[in-house]
């Protein structure tokens, strides 16, 4: 095990995991790594890192560096970070950011999507071949040419799609954007089995049945499930879901030592394709 010390707001942090060797790893596995502790990324994005385990769950996806790729609603671009530079050279990399033209898109995520794309122009090095399209369901639920990617990803997002009642329609969009074969990676808040829809929804955690049935019901079909990103310590029970712990610490400085203790969510990283 390879043990590494972290400052995170204020709360010195040790964490353990698992050394990669990168002599036996593939081309793509360097690159990850590489892009990972990439001078483009802030501090704060690094300590990141020893929660989501980009290199294991990109390895779980089976990404190639010359593949064509779209991450569904990056948010702030923390996996764009990663997946850009690595596809850059000899893959496809498509954004599906949040729509700027959907009349029910919020104006808080509208002005989000404009941070995101200054974010990309601002740094043409690591970014200039990224493809931005515009996730809008149903108005534009193209997200790339039909048929014509290998692999959707999308981290942390199904409960808020399920939230705005348009799962549906994203998993549709995802699986017509795929290739026969291609592959829908997911990491997402893992929710304890029996759990209401209404309680997924406000506590931001889904269940593996929910979500394996939205999948399901799109065409794909489930090719493995992977622990990489599980963690046994959260109770799953907080006052405020999973914005309790961190990045978010929504609870400001109420139990910050507890929530900061336990880590970011339990996630289920989930694996389908489409055949």
């Amino acid at each position: 095990m390879f043990k590494r010390s972290f400052t995170i707001a204020g709360l010195s942090v040790l964490l353990a995991f698992p050394v990669v060797s990168v002599a036996a790893s593939s081309d793509i596995s360097a690159n990850v790594l590489k892009a990972m502790d990439g001078e483009h990324r802030s501090d704060k994005n690094k300590q990141r890192n020893v929660y989501r385990h980009p290199l294991e769950t990109l390895q779980f996806f089976e990404l190639d560096a010359d593949m064509s790729v779209v991450e569904i609603w990056p948010g702030g671009g923390w996996y764009t970070e990663i997946l850009a530079p690595v596809l850059k050279d000899q893959g496809e990399f498509y954004a599906a950011g949040f729509s700027k033209v959907a009349k029910r898109t919020p104006k808080w995520r509208k002005d989000f999507q404009l941070r995101f794309e200054a974010k990309l122009t601002n740094d043409p090095q690591n970014y200039s071949a990224v493809k931005v399209t515009d996730l809008a369901i149903p108005e534009r639920p193209e997200i790339a040419p039909a048929n014509s990617v290998d692999r959707v990803f999308t981290f942390r997002n199904v409960h808020n799609w399920m939230k705005g009642e348009y799962a549906d329609g994203v998993f549709s969009s995802m699986y017509a954007a795929l290739k026969p074969g291609g592959i829908l990676g997911i990491v997402e808040h893992r929710a304890k089995p029996g759990t209401s829809l209404n309680d997924m929804i406000v506590s931001g955690y889904v269940t593996e049945a929910k979500m394996i049935e939205l999948a399901e019901t799109a065409g794909f079909r489930l090719l493995g499930k992977s622990e990489v990103n599980a963690n046994v310590k959260d109770t799953k029970d907080h006052p405020k879901g999973v914005w309790s712990l961190p990045p978010t610490l929504r609870l400001k400085e109420v139990d910050r030592d507890k929530y900061l203790a336990i880590g970011e969510s339990d996630r289920m990283t989930l694996k389908f394709i489409k055949d």
